[in-house]
């Protein structure tokens, strides 16, 4: 099984994370892709934060995707932002990048179960 690390903050990451799932509460933009970008799990999840002024809010998915790196988020109206739990819980997938879509993770559907599936792949 593919570990899940479910961290209210991105930061929370550490380098024996890379290859997990990181579940986050933490908006998708560019300071918190780069945190994923350091550790290098296998799927990054974020909130969209509203998405924001200019896509801010989900600008790490695409930065990510140009590192080969999977990221979705969850939309802001489904889960609560900052709130790990919440986003697995409740979150239901508002954007992916395309190698997020290569894992099976599909928009407008329900956060856990894809994650469900996912995690029972082998590393």
């Amino acid at each position: 099984m593919i570990a899940i690390r479910v961290i209210d903050s991105i930061t929370e990451l550490q380098p024996a994370d890379a290859g997990c799932i990181a579940l986050s509460g933490s908006h998708g933009g560019l300071s918190s892709a780069r945190y994923a970008l350091a550790v290098r799990p296998l799927l990054s999840v974020f909130s969209d934060a509203g998405v924001g002024r200019d896509a801010a809010g989900i600008a790490g998915l695409e930065f990510l995707q140009t590192h080969n790196l999977a990221a979705c988020t969850v939309s802001h109206t489904s889960a609560c932002i900052g709130q790990a739990a919440s986003t697995l819980a409740h979150g239901v997938v508002s954007h992916a990048n395309a190698a997020a879509q290569a894992l099976g993770i599909r928009t407008q559907e329900r956060l856990q179960p894809q994650i469900d599936n996912l995690s029972r792949r082998q590393p």
